[in-house]
């Protein structure tokens, strides 16, 4: 049992390795710079190890993004509102996107790397499919005249890291965001955002 347990424990330590140098590579190069040779040479590991770990380059930038994602993800499920249960769900949403938001300016290589790599695939990502099964409720809820289905998706099509990039200039660093979120408060038919901030018929909301 003892031998299990340090071997898990190598295990995560060469998980953390690799993850932490796939993440130097792709802010010294970008997207084209991560390889799993570089990656396995910089973390110390066997170029096995990562194959056997993470299968390909695009595997291993997946677990990245979802690392990036993991707190997101558990906040939604049982975190405070309004990114938790308990707020009006055009609540939630603003708070959802606000912090998806924040991981794509944070991570806009990452975001253009990951979508080059899994292109092929971009539906079946774990994470894209649990930002769209949240966003798809949260519509549903919201509007039901809404495809809510498609409409996860198109708000999730703008999360484009060259756009994430372009949109973030240093003098508004959540311009994005923010466009975002008027984005979708248009599609429900709401004004909840005025100058970045929820206008005072959503402050009154609030609570219930």
């Amino acid at each position: 049992m003892a031998e299990r347990r340090g071997e898990r424990a190598d295990a995560l330590r060469n998980r953390g390795a690799v993850l932490r140098a796939a993440e130097q590579l792709l802010a010294e190069g970008g997207g084209e710079h991560v390889s799993l040779d570089r990656v396995a040479a910089m973390a110390g590991v066997g170029k096995g190890t990562v194959y056997r770990r993470f299968g390909s380059r695009a595997g291993l930038l997946q677990a990245l993004l979802e690392e990036r994602s993991q707190e997101l993800r558990d906040a939604i499920v049982q975190g405070p509102p309004p990114l938790g249960p308990g707020a009006p769900a055009h609540e939630r949403l603003l708070a959802f996107l606000d912090r998806l938001g924040a991981i794509a300016e944070g991570n806009a290589v990452l975001f253009s790397a990951h979508e080059q790599a899994c292109a092929d695939d971009k539906y079946n990502d774990p994470s894209y499919q649990s930002w769209h099964r949240h966003l798809s409720a949260l519509f549903a809820e919201t509007d039901a005249a809404l495809d809510a289905d498609f409409t996860a998706h198109a708000l999730l099509a703008v999360f484009d890291g060259d756009l994430v990039r372009h949109m973030t200039p240093p003098d508004d660093p959540r311009r994005f965001t923010r466009s975002v979120q008027r984005m979708a408060m248009a599609l429900l038919g709401r004004d909840d955002l005025q100058d970045g901030r929820p206008t005072r018929a959503a402050e009154g909301t609030q609570g219930g």
